[in-house]
């Protein structure tokens, strides 16, 4: 997602709208250089959760291993799912030991947020954790909408399973690609924004 004062932001929460500040600046004759301020929640935008999120005694995001973060990947058309993707969604896809899916749904179809965002929920993410994926993405600001407790981020993290959040996959087909999804290097801190990018396998 491109980050900018004005872009979506998880309930349109003002706090969580980033802030650029430019703190140094050419002068009327264009000399000198321009320098600016960026002020982002972790989970600002496309970013990588990681367990110290949901668990105070969890992994921070800079001590994700990379293995995790770099690899083949496969998204999987969940268009047709109008809310919670269920278990029952995901089991037609086949889901393999060692994958790492992304979940393509009507959200990457919106701009803006969407209350009603489509989620993962928690019987899914058990489904997930069971068949041992790597990782899990959605084109949501959140993998969970409204679940008391966070099920889905606790089974998730609480395995190890790496969680990727505001994917943009509206022009991306379903297939197997290769990811790389790179989040800052933030010392101890639960979440980071990221660079997500998929090349097509051939």
């Amino acid at each position: 997602m491109p980050i900018h004062p004005g872009m979506p932001v998880y309930r349109n929460r003002e706090e969580k709208r980033p802030a650029f500040a430019v703190t140094r600046d050419f002068d009327a004759q264009g000399a000198g250089v321009r320098e600016t301020r960026v002020s982002l929640d972790t989970h600002t935008g496309t970013h990588v959760d990681a367990p110290l999120h949901l668990f105070p005694d969890g992994t921070g995001v800079d001590r994700l291993p990379l293995e995790a973060l770099v690899g083949p990947c496969r998204v999987l058309d969940l268009t047709g799912v109008p809310g919670g993707i269920r278990a029952a969604d995901l089991a037609p896809h086949g889901v393999r030991a060692g994958e790492f899916v992304l979940l393509k749904t009507r959200n990457s179809l919106r701009e803006g947020f969407d209350p009603s965002f489509v989620y993962l929920t928690a019987g899914a993410a058990a489904f997930l954790a069971g068949r041992g994926v790597r990782g899990v993405g959605i084109d949501a600001l959140g993998i969970e909408r409204d679940q008391p407790g966070h099920p889905t981020h606790r089974t998730l993290l609480g395995r190890g399973i790496v969680v990727l959040e505001g994917l943009r996959l509206g022009t991306v087909p379903p297939g197997e690609y290769w990811l790389a999804a790179l989040p800052l290097r933030l010392i101890g801190l639960d979440a980071a924004p990221a660079r997500v990018v998929l090349v097509e396998m051939r």
